[in-house]
């Protein structure tokens, strides 16, 4: 079967919480804050793969959520910030807005396209529409709408 245009959903990592705690020690006075910030959020992005051919992948499984980063701790402990989720998809592949159509990336090139990106790290707050739960589409250009014919007896 080929499938060359499919709609999917993302979203990236929040960032981690920072810990708050206070240093106590025996004969410290007024030990302080000791707490550590949280971890950066996980980017959804996409590789171009040459050997894929079709989005058939995407019919079967259209919702990709990224982790998000690890919470800080005592001790001035950041939080574990976390690795790019990598989607490969074939090469030639549009990244479309679902509601406005909006062309996002064309994966052509070799470089990887952070199409979604992560949270900040303790808990800094990013309002970005890429950040949240969005609906996008994939379309394959390997063959033009025109081209479908060959697929028929």
């Amino acid at each position: 079967m080929f499938v060359d245009k499919v709609e999917i959903q993302l979203k990236a990592g929040n960032g981690g919480n920072g810990a708050v705690s206070f240093h106590r020690e025996k004969y410290v006075a007024a030990g302080g804050p000791d707490g550590g910030d949280g971890g950066k959020g996980s980017d959804i992005v996409f590789v171009a793969d040459d050997s894929l051919s079709t989005l058939i992948d995407f019919r079967y499984k259209r919702k990709y959520v990224a982790p998000d980063g690890e919470a800080g701790g005592a001790k001035r402990c950041s939080g574990k910030s976390m690795e790019p989720t990598v989607i490969k998809v074939p090469r030639g592949t549009l990244v479309k807005d679902a509601k406005t159509g909006r062309v996002i990336a064309d994966i052509s090139g070799d470089e990887p396209v952070v199409v979604a990106k992560g949270g900040k790290a303790a808990g800094e707050t990013l309002t970005s529409q890429l950040r949240q739960g969005r609906y996008r589409v994939l379309q394959s250009r390997a063959f033009p709408e025109n081209n479908l014919a060959l697929f028929l007896n």
